[in-house]
């Protein structure tokens, strides 16, 4: 077979996360309600934060900056398998899942890095309280999260460059909801020593450069606040870090879970620990954000009573 036959394929098969149409009717569902709820409750939050004066703080500059990679993040591989399952579809262009790859390895990783940044305003605010607001000016914070984008961006660019050098034969069909790159792989007829070695250098560089700045983080804060003199005092600094910390285990527990391993060892089985990734996350964490921050829910009370007496207007 010669090396033009092999680079003809122009699209893949998803075959989904299960071959029963009964399920898939049932999944299409449960898939459409979270992506729902995933789209309202991070929205709920940004205009929480951007309608209430008192939330105008580092943390939860960085928190909105979450919601709005958390609802892109969603975006990436929700709607198409949505609107598949409506055309009665299973295909996806070579181009769109290039690009599924492309924004799927950004928008995580943009999750991972705005992770470590609020660890270390956590770590800022309870260790070096006197000087929070000399540390963390607004152009710090803005700076922060601009060099996370340029970051991710040339970090998905080197992994889809690569990932488009690769032939594959005439097996296009992909066991999963997404172009998933693991599975993408799997299909190709190149070698993927490169691709497998990149993901565990540079993926893992990024990767572990923020799990070690959260880990640091955490350690400085664990130590501060064991030398607080009240047990009120120690409930009082960790109820500001249990909302990130409970995002945390979530989202890097399923990275480790599927991601930080050759391709050759992904199977089926771990399309179960992607929808915890891909969609799980995305949907709790503005849960976890409102339901344990007491400000949150101030802001979130008076955002639904201000939009009810404007409707009765």
């Amino acid at each position: 077979m010669d090396r033009h036959n092999q680079t003809t394929l122009t699209e893949f098969l998803l075959l989904g996360l299960s071959g029963h149409l009964e399920q898939e009717d049932v999944l299409f569902g449960l898939f459409l309600g979270m992506y729902l709820v995933t789209i309202i409750g991070n929205l709920l939050i940004m205009l929480a934060i951007s309608g209430d004066s008192h939330l105008y703080t580092p943390m939860y500059f960085f928190l909105a900056n979450l919601s709005s990679v958390d609802i892109c993040f969603s975006s990436v591989t929700i709607p198409k398998m949505l609107v598949n399952h409506i055309l009665g579809s299973k295909s996806i262009s070579y181009v769109e899942c290039m690009t599924q790859i492309y924004f799927f390895i950004t928008f995580p990783n943009m999750d991972g890095l705005l992770l470590s940044v609020m660890a270390y305003d956590r770590y800022v605010a309870i260790c070096c309280p006197l000087h929070y607001t000399m540390i963390m000016k607004p152009k710090l914070c803005i700076l922060l999260v601009v060099a996370s984008w340029v970051v991710t961006n040339l970090h998905a660019l080197l992994h889809t460059l690569l990932m488009v050098q690769l032939t594959f034969c005439f097996n296009n069909t992909v066991h999963h909801f997404f172009c998933d790159p693991y599975a993408i792989l799997k299909l190709s007829c190149s070698d993927t020593f490169i691709n497998d070695l990149m993901v565990f250098t540079v993926g893992g560089l990024i990767f572990l450069t923020p799990f070690t700045c959260i880990i640091l983080s955490y350690a400085c804060i664990l130590s501060k606040v064991l030398k607080l003199p009240s047990a009120h005092g120690i409930r009082r600094a960790l109820s500001t870090c249990g909302s990130h910390l409970t995002v945390v285990s979530l989202f890097y527990g399923a990275i480790l879970g599927v991601y930080m391993r050759p391709s050759s060892s992904y199977s089926v089985q771990d399309t179960a620990a992607t929808v915890i990734f891909t969609v799980v996350t995305p949907l709790v964490n503005p849960f976890i954000y409102s339901l344990r921050n007491q400000d949150m829910k101030g802001a979130l009370r008076k955002l639904v009573i201000r939009r009810l007496i404007l409707s009765r207007l």
